[in-house]
């Protein structure tokens, strides 16, 4: 009898047991319709996170079977996907514009007096007034704009304006005074431009690297307004889904107020931050090393190779269309080759500015000429905005990723034409082509040269038209991309150009527990909607950062 009870006892206890083997988890998210952005781009259900990781993904009925929460999500049939990627951005020029005079779209010299007053007249402690976001086509003059207009209703606070594509800046008397910049100092500046009037005289226009002269000049934030700035920015970013960016360009005195942020845990967002590269430090730089954190990494450099079309700092092959010049390199060709072949010899990446076609073939035959087994070195071109038609092969040639911005091309489109001409328009923005070259394109923003939703970029690598839907069928359609390459280009894609592919970029087991709940499905919804639709949660490491309430 004493047996029988114990074996009956011990098979009670056993079917108990078994009853209660549900594993703990953090957070359990279901009834969704997960993209998952594997490599099949397959969708199901539902997910379990521990530890800020995806331990197990499956059907609703699965997930709830097998693992208990101490966080439910029910999405409602809601679409969920990895965490947005953008592979080109700039979060301390975001920071300091939200704090600055916002410029953009501003239809004429006029509307942006009446924004200096106000904001002057809202922060009169300001010894300077600094903005950005003016693009002289969106006026009906089209014409870069002079000191004067400044000095009129600014005589005696310095003005610094940044043009929306922060490769040239409009500044006022009092700044040129202040930084001691006169008829005397318009000499050229090599990778910059000074424009000066019919006796000489400085106008008021600086671009790329003239701009330094002036800028050096404003005060700097403290380091407690600078961080509350970037938090600032932070929110914006996490409400629209961006879990990860790629700081496109960073000073080593940048790079340190980050590692002291993130070390102290200050900011949430991820960060693969790029050295601005100095020909004259480069040395320096590279002995700084790596930087690998879980939110923080520092692994690559940043070179300029020119300026930007609109201001037409572009370094073209030929004259631009609109104007006797072919615009200028940053730094000589000789300066590009030294830094290339130092870095070619470290584990660093190189990811380098190029918009014109000459400053793209340029730093690709470099590339080439220097990269050792460059499939594994995975070096990038930031724009690639303007390809000779011979050179789109050697991104395949020599395995370098084309890093693009989609919404560049809906934003240029009303005067690139203007500025590059019938045949070389047919070689811009080439989103299509080079994807066929590489097989992965990284889509980034520029914010905030752009605004940085990443559904914006979205709508135009799919559709190529404007938040009205100008042009109707289209801006060169031919290089369109499918919704798929899209949404892989901001997730595993961007991750993979970071060599975060395995972390991150996709929701599989094993990954960071970064994703973004949408109040619409961005992969079936009408091409007129996706700008709109609001991001209802943003989750990092399974802790919700951001959540539409």
């Amino acid at each position: 009898m004493k047996l029988l009870y114990f074996v009956t006892f011990a098979i009670l206890l056993i079917g108990l047991s078994s009853c209660t083997t549900n594993k703990e988890v953090d957070l359990i998210v279901y009834n969704a319709k997960v993209y998952t952005v594997d490599s099949a781009f397959s969708q199901t259900e539902a997910f379990a996170v521990k530890n800020g990781i995806f331990i197990d993904i499956g059907t609703t009925a699965e997930i709830k079977k097998k693992y208990i929460a101490k966080e439910t999500i029910d999405a409602q049939g809601k679409a969920v996907y990895p965490g947005f990627y953008d592979a080109h951005a700039h979060f301390f020029m975001l920071a300091d514009l939200l704090e600055q005079v916002d410029l953009s779209g501003s239809k004429s010299i006029a509307d942006i007096i009446l924004r200096l007053q106000v904001y002057h007249a809202s922060h009169p402690e300001k010894k300077w007034i600094v903005g950005g976001g003016w693009d002289q086509n969106l006026w009906s003059e089209k014409e870069f704009p002079t000191k004067d207009s400044l000095d009129k209703y600014f005589p005696e606070t310095p003005i610094y304006l940044s043009r929306v594509d922060y490769h040239a800046a409009w500044v006022n008397s009092k700044a040129m005074k202040t930084a001691r910049l006169d008829s005397t100092h318009t000499e050229t500046v090599e990778g910059g431009l000074i424009f000066v009037d019919s006796l000489n005289h400085p106008t008021g226009i600086l671009v790329d690297n003239a701009m330094n002269i002036v800028a050096k000049h404003i005060p700097e934030s403290e380091e407690h307004e600078l961080l509350a700035a970037l938090r600032k920015a932070q929110d914006s970013l996490l409400s629209v889904g961006l879990t990860s960016i790629v700081d496109a360009g960073l000073a080593i005195e940048q790079l340190d107020l980050l590692k002291k942020f993130y070390q102290h845990d200050s900011l949430k967002i991820r960060d693969y931050a790029m050295i601005a590269a100095d020909p004259h430090q480069i040395d320096k730089q590279i002995r700084e090393g790596f930087h690998e954190g879980d939110r923080l990494t520092i692994r690559s450099f940043k070179i300029m190779a020119d300026g930007a079309l609109g201001s037409r700092g572009a370094c073209l092959l030929d004259h631009y269309h609109d104007s006797p010049t072919k615009g200028f390199l940053l730094h000589s060709p000789q300066e590009f080759e030294q830094m290339i072949k130092k870095l070619a010899n470290t584990n660093f990446q190189v990811n380098t500015h190029a918009i014109g076609d000459s400053a793209n073939r340029i730093m690709l035959d470099t590339y080439g000429k220097y990269l050792k087994d460059p499939k594994k070195r995975r070096w990038r071109i930031e724009h690639a905005q303007i390809i000779d038609s011979a050179d789109f092969s050697k991104f395949a040639q020599f395995h370098i990723i084309p890093s693009v911005q989609p919404t560049h091309a809906t934003s240029d489109m009303y005067w690139a034409e203007e500025r590059l001409g019938n045949n070389r328009i047919k070689h811009a923005y080439a989103y299509k082509q080079l994807l066929q070259q590489y097989g992965m394109l990284a889509l980034g923003s520029d914010f905030p040269v752009e605004h940085f939703n990443p559904l914006y970029g979205f709508h135009a690598a799919v559709a190529r038209v404007d938040k009205s839907g100008f042009p109707q069928g289209g801006f060169q359609m031919e290089n369109a991309i499918s919704r798929e390459e899209a949404l892989r280009g901001m997730t595993i894609w961007a991750a993979y150009s970071c060599f975060q592919e395995k972390k991150r970029g996709s929701i599989e087991k094993g990954k960071d527990a970064d994703f973004v709940i949408l109040e619409d499905d961005i992969m079936i919804a009408p091409e007129q909607k996706l700008r709109n639709i609001k991001t209802l949660r943003t989750v990092i490491a399974g802790e919700t950062v951001f959540l539409r309430l």
